[in-house]
């Protein structure tokens, strides 16, 4: 029998030891299931991913659910980086931990079970250090961080802070709000680059002023148009819905496509 650890939320170990692991992890494909790593002789090795997945935060910490997979069980094996590439590989269970363990440098990896887990596969459930593994990326430590907006940490500690002293040239800190709507008010239409650049760094608030922009629903050019609908997408402010409505009936099919776009990423 093969062993593995999967690492969860304190608060999640009773209801593991009485139903199992969830499937809920999403993994190439978009299959469900539960990602875990196999137990190593190195403890830092097979605890790697605890400072990464403390970042998004938990119930009490994390604890070390290890479990025990029959050896010829398929699963998935490779590290996170392919999983988005579809590239991990179907093997058996116990091929994965022999991959993983004769591996020079084994940071990155992971193991993925298309499936829950069931109770009786749980082996012990117990409490681990929060202070072990990487964050961000293996080799992270003393690379300069990115501060652009795909590779931020919104809400993460320290964050505005990294973004004030390393401001990225494209994606901020962005200028207040009070310069932004100056320029989207100083003329109709209005410098065309000016209003894009200014819808640019609207987009990457988490709510932001819909009335007072619900005017470029009607400019002329459908660049703008259509960099509103991407600007105002992810806003949890009141009003975005019905002006995403308007725009969905679009003259210019650009503008149509982007709200279709933001409306069913998948």
């Amino acid at each position: 029998m093969a062993m593995f650890v999967h690492l969860t939320s304190a608060a999640n170990a009773p209801r593991i030891r009485r139903s199992g692991i969830r499937a809920v992890g999403h993994g190439q494909g978009r299959a469900r299931g539960v990602y875990c790593f196999p137990v190593l002789p190195s403890y830092t090795l097979t605890h790697q991913w605890l400072r990464e997945l403390a970042r998004f935060g938990s119930r009490g910490g994390l604890v070390a659910v290890h479990v025990r997979l029959d050896d010829a069980e398929d699963v998935l094996v490779g590290r996170y980086t392919d999983r988005a590439r579809e590239a991990q590989a179907a093997v058996p269970a116990a091929e994965s931990v022999r991959r993983i363990a004769a591996l020079d440098d084994p940071r990155g990896w992971e193991v993925f079970v298309p499936r829950a887990i069931r109770p009786r596969e749980v082996h012990r459930i117990r409490s681990a250090p929060q202070v072990v593994g990487w964050r961000f990326l293996p080799d992270a430590h003393g690379v300069r961080p990115c501060t652009c907006f795909g590779c931020r940490v919104r809400g993460g500690y320290g964050a505005r802070r990294l973004r004030e002293r390393l401001p990225h040239p494209l994606d901020g800190p962005p200028p207040p709000v009070t310069v932004l709507l100056a320029r989207v008010e100083a003329g109709d239409p209005g410098d065309t680059a000016a209003l894009r650049e200014t819808l640019h760094w609207f987009g990457m608030r988490r709510r932001g002023p819909v009335d007072r922009l619900r005017g470029l629903a009607a400019h002329p050019d459908p660049g703008v148009r259509e960099d509103l609908v991407w600007a105002v997408a992810r806003w949890s402010t009141p009003g975005v819905t019905e002006l995403l409505d308007g725009l969905a009936d679009d003259p210019h099919p650009d503008v149509r496509e982007a709200v279709e776009a933001v409306r069913d990423p998948g």
